[in-house]
């Protein structure tokens, strides 16, 4: 879309699109028929804002230039188009919009919490940078900063998960992240004509959640911890592409090729964990989701078939060795969404879930010790015996850096009995670094319980002190508050979206979008909530 004009050295747009718009004023739609007969380019500055809302438009008005074909009947790919494009908000229940909503205000405090991070930092000063193109999509925490509208996602998305503080569903993945920042962006590209309204935000967003949770329950491998791909980096990548050709109202093929173009867009390592380069996964999801719905309205296709089991030439299944695809039904008014069956695990600190078992775990052995001793003494402990799931990417004796600590059983553990809580500053590089904590790591032992799997519905954390005195205490956590059979209260819920938001908010833009998500079904101009941010 976006060409270099050689001699100018500006980025300037195609004519010859612009001519095929439908809703061209009839002063441009001349001047850019004459362009486009000279093979000229016309530059962003000529229209202004009227030219970028021919632009919009023309990705909006899909049908307009492209004839669509259509894919095949009856096949696991064309069900999950077809779901996409007739589902309506009266199939959205009353617990599916409650748990959404949750959902959105949650990942947007992570996010913006999240802007004040060095990793944020990185993303948003390549983009900034880098690219010089259009801006009209908000930044998570930087008021006076716009981006072009899938760099916005992209960048979101890096805060969004750049503390891992992100929610967390089962199947594990990361939904929100994935498909948040997208329509966010896409809200605020679309001309004032067009905008969507709040229910056509919460329901793209649910078609983005769905789409992630079906693909997941396609390969038994999915239910566990992951050993070689981040999921959200391949299904949060086909929900992004899934809630943002709804929000554009894409036709039945094309989000078929949406969906396909994604597939071929998707995967990162889990090597990456606990480095810098993780936060990526969630910026590259959204923001590659986002583009492949873009291609598609513009007339890109893919292979109608790229969810179905095709021996011999893979499409999906690539990324499982066990897959088992599953058409998604026609929505009904007795559709269940899977978010109504499976709820969601919010965080109470910026760490990876599995954290949470052990500190809670240790916590509760904490408080033994107290009752015990009378205080916590380090010096009474003789060694830490963690019990805990297979999983190496989190098994870290001694982390070195803040993400490495966010992915280490040893060290929340310890942080949790030293300090008696684990919060945002647990992971600076003074208390990641205190001698006191690292002497309690010294004294850690892991072991792994046959019954304690790998799998967020089924692990548990368990934290044994053995003492000098010979006296054995231990702490157990089936289930930590956050979790999806154990949920944050309302109360809680907005105590922590509160203080994430108030390190770049203001206290009168805080509750402005509390009562905006609150009450998202009766929005009319969705990109009203990327505006506060």
């Amino acid at each position: 879309m976006l060409s270099q004009d050689r001699e100018r050295g500006r980025r300037v747009l195609p004519a010859e699109g612009f001519s095929r718009v439908l809703s061209v004023t009839d002063s441009y739609s001349e001047m850019f028929r004459s362009a486009a007969a000279r093979g000229d380019f016309i530059s962003v500055s000529q229209g202004g804002d009227d030219i970028l809302s021919c632009v919009y438009k023309w990705v909006l008005d899909s049908q307009a230039l492209v004839v669509a074909r259509s894919a095949p009947e009856e096949t696991v790919t064309s069900s999950f188009a077809s779901f996409i494009h007739a589902v309506r908000p009266e199939h959205l229940s009353k617990t599916v919009r409650h748990r959404s909503k949750r959902m959105i205000l949650d990942s947007i405090g992570v996010g913006l919490v999240g802007s004040t991070t060095r990793v944020f930092d990185i993303a948003l000063r390549y983009c900034r940078e880098l690219y010089s193109s259009v801006a009209v999509s908000s930044v998570y925490g930087k008021p006076g900063v716009k981006l072009s509208p899938t760099l916005a996602a992209f960048t979101n998305g890096v805060a969004t998960h750049s503390m891992d503080f992100d929610d967390t569903w089962h199947p594990a993945t990361h939904p929100s992240g994935a498909v948040l920042p997208a329509l966010l962006a896409a809200s605020q590209m679309l001309p004032p004509s067009t905008k969507p309204n709040g229910m056509d935000f919460l329901l793209a967003f649910n078609v983005g959640l769905e789409v992630q949770g079906r693909l997941m329950h396609f390969s038994t491998e999915a239910h566990n911890i992951p050993k070689r791909f981040h999921p959200p980096s391949v299904v949060g990548t086909m929900g992004s592409a899934a809630a943002t050709a709804k929000l554009l109202s894409l036709s039945t093929s094309q989000c078929a090729h949406a969906l396909g173009i994604a597939a071929s867009l998707a995967g990162a390592p889990m090597a990456n964990a606990a480095t810098q380069a993780k936060p990526l996964h969630i910026g590259n999801a959204t923001r590659l989701g986002f583009e492949a719905a873009l291609l598609a309205s513009r007339g890109m296709e893919a292979n109608p078939l790229i969810l179905d089991e095709i021996p011999g030439c893979s499409g999906f299944s690539v990324f499982y060795g066990v897959y088992q695809p599953k058409p998604l039904s026609a929505p009904s008014d007795h559709h269940e969404f899977l978010l109504e069956k499976q709820d969601i695990a919010f965080k109470r600190f910026p760490a990876h879930l599995g954290m949470h078992w052990v500190v809670d775990a240790a916590l509760s052995v904490r408080n033994l010790f107290i009752n015990y001793a009378g205080s916590f003494s380090p010096s009474l402990i003789r060694t830490i015996v963690l019990k805990i799931p297979v999983s190496k990417y989190i098994n870290r004796p001694f982390p070195n850096s803040e993400h490495q600590a966010r992915h280490s059983f040893q060290f929340n553990a310890c942080a949790a009995l030293l300090d008696g809580e684990v919060g945002l500053n647990s992971f600076t590089e003074s208390s990641i670094h205190r001698q006191e904590l690292r002497e309690l790591l010294d004294k850690v032992v892991v072991e792994h319980p046959e019954d304690n799997v790998a799998n967020f519905d089924k692990m548990y954390g368990e934290v044994a002190l053995l003492l000098h005195s010979g006296d054995v205490l231990t702490g157990k956590c089936d289930t930590f508050y956050g979790h999806w059979r154990k949920p944050l209260s309302k109360e809680s819920l907005l105590k922590k979206f509160r203080s994430n938001a108030s390190h770049v908010l203001p206290e009168e833009k805080i509750e402005t979008i509390i009562t905006m998500v609150d009450n998202l079904e009766n929005l009319s101009d969705s990109s009203q909530l990327a505006c506060n941010l």
